[in-house]
């Protein structure tokens, strides 16, 4: 099916020996959701300044930006060198899907608002409410009016860049997932963890000491419970992706 693209994953977290062990890193804990035989797909670390050639961009079929630690409105010379970049996939029409952080990039490149949630850390398997208007070139995927999906953020796209459409919300979160144009699409939660990758985060900011104790406990409590969409969460990034069910 997927003979011959090319995607370009551009890594904005690190690598943790944890992560590397038991998921096989960032390359194959999004190669698992995203990834199918005949296709290519190449890491770059952006965060440390890794990017593609600006005469390699034209030969990706979509490029896939992953969430990160760092805050995406903050002024790191990678992050003010991510958004020069989505700008100019934006000009070449390329297709470009924001994962968390990733999300947030795009809104703010395309010039939206990004910052701290008034409502504080949004974690653990939530239900986001999806539009029954979908954009043409998603509304054939017939999604569920409710959709189960992995959080783990407290920065948010506060406002919406002009011409952008938001596609799902939640009580936390006004812009779960938005699309612009028919070649960017945002999804602020993760089609990519799993329940011990979001739980590793947990514990992650637990020690950081940005989580108190009850409440990462409770977090862990609850999401044991709940199971992602998993299935419904894959269809959207193929067909936005790839143009295909």
């Amino acid at each position: 099916m997927g003979l011959g693209k090319r995607y370009a994953v551009l890594m904005c977290g690190e690598d943790t020996e944890y992560l590397m062990k038991n998921h096989g890193g960032c390359y194959n804990i999004f190669g698992r959701v995203l990834a199918e035989e005949g296709e290519t797909w190449e890491l770059y670390k952006v965060v440390q300044g890794v990017f593609p050639q600006h005469d390699q961009l034209a030969s990706y079929d979509g490029f896939v930006i992953t969430g990160s630690c760092h805050d995406a409105h903050a002024n790191h010379p990678w992050i003010h060198d991510l958004i020069a970049l989505v700008l100019k996939l934006d000009s070449m029409h390329k297709k470009i899907l924001g994962i968390c952080f990733g999300h947030q990039i795009i809104g703010r490149a395309l010039g939206g608002k990004v910052g701290r949630s008034p409502k504080g850390w949004d974690i653990g398997v939530r239900a986001i409410n999806v539009s029954s208007s979908l954009p043409s070139n998603l509304s054939s995927l017939n999604l569920p009016s409710k959709i189960s999906i992995f959080k783990c953020h407290r920065d948010e796209i506060l406002e919406l860049p002009p011409k952008a459409e938001v596609i799902a919300w939640s009580e936390m979160t006004g812009v779960e997932i938005f699309s612009y144009g028919d070649h960017m699409l945002g999804i602020q939660g993760h089609p990519e963890f799993n329940h011990d990758i979001l739980f590793y985060f947990t514990d992650r900011l637990l020690q950081g000491n940005l989580l108190q104790e009850d409440f990462a406990m409770d977090v862990k409590v609850k999401a044991v419970l709940r199971e992602p969409d998993r299935e419904t969460l894959k269809k959207l990034c193929f067909h936005f992706l790839k143009g295909q069910l």
